[in-house]
């Protein structure tokens, strides 16, 4: 075959080809199929309530949580609960806490007052907090944190959520007769047992969305003579009783240390509450996880 021939035969091929191409329908590139949002994790919030030395129990709640797998993400403290829950907030961990509560020394936290409105002045319990939490502010804890006060001239409560740690954990914890009140921005505030004895609704407006309540205010010390601080702690606690009901109410669990026969004012006893807390922190690891389950399901 000569060479114009082969040349004519390769155009008319060419051309050929070319008709077929301009005749094809062109091909979309495959569209990527959209993978499925990962399942959101609930929430978990940690509601720790009031209740002077009995607030050790907390500790081992923390303990059997973690040793349990169950991560929380908020914590809210009132009183007592502030106290354990801005330490836990700042990154103690259960052990480190056990540690702190066994070598604390009472003085630490106590300073005594003759003329002021109040027994103790509170400054040295601001100063502990302070510094265990390396004087980071609310919003700079690693877990979101709160502690709940009572404003003294409107008797409403005051969710602490940014600011001074300390200060804020002095205000929860300012128990009227006992410490004088806490002068934040120009306003008192008192002990926040006496509108919030449990903080769980100050939990949910948080963004939790699974709230376990810790309830160590609710008994009296079991004492048939008390002292007058033990009269008035358990008189708190009685008072804050209905309340206490109304906030437990909103909880997804409620764990409740057995701590009758416990006074408040026995910081001697502080290893017996830390074991009844942990006890009862093991007794409803199952009811956490159902709760946390359901919300999965729910929501999932």
């Amino acid at each position: 075959m000569s060479a114009p021939t082969r040349r004519r035969l390769l155009l008319a091929a060419g051309a050929a080809l070319g008709l077929a191409a301009c005749g094809a329908q062109p091909t979309k590139p495959d569209t990527p199929t959209p993978r499925p949002a990962a399942p959101r994790k609930p929430r978990v919030a940690l509601a720790l309530g009031g209740g002077a030395a009995r607030g050790f129990a907390h500790i081992g709640v923390i303990k059997a949580l973690e040793t349990s797998g169950i991560s929380v993400d908020v914590v809210v403290g009132t009183s007592a609960g502030s106290v354990v829950g801005a330490l836990y907030a700042a990154g103690h961990g259960p052990f480190e806490l056990q540690k702190l509560a066994i070598q604390l020394d009472e003085a630490s936290v106590t300073d005594w007052s003759l003329f002021d409105r109040g027994l103790i002045k509170g400054e040295a319990l601001e100063r502990f907090i302070n510094t265990h939490v390396g004087g980071r502010p609310i919003e700079g804890l690693r877990r979101r944190f709160a502690a709940v006060a009572t404003d003294l001239q409107s008797g409403e409560p005051i969710v602490f959520q940014r600011g001074n740690t300390g200060t804020a954990v002095r205000a929860s914890s300012s128990i009227p007769g006992v410490f004088p009140p806490v002068t934040i921005g120009g306003r008192e505030y008192v002990d926040g047992g006496l509108v919030a004895p449990i903080p769980v609704r100050a939990a949910r407006g948080l963004g939790a969305d699974v709230v376990v309540a810790v309830d160590i205010s609710s008994r009296p010390s079991g004492k048939t003579k008390a002292g007058n601080l033990d009269l008035l702690l358990d008189t708190i606690a009685i008072m804050g009783g209905a309340m206490g009901k109304t906030e437990l109410a909103a909880a997804d669990v409620v764990i409740r240390p057995e701590l009758r026969g416990l006074p408040a004012t026995n910081f001697q006893q502080r290893h017996e509450a830390i074991l009844e807390g942990e006890k009862a922190g093991f007794a409803a690891i199952a009811r956490v996880r159902d709760a946390i389950a359901a919300w999965e399901r729910k929501h999932n």
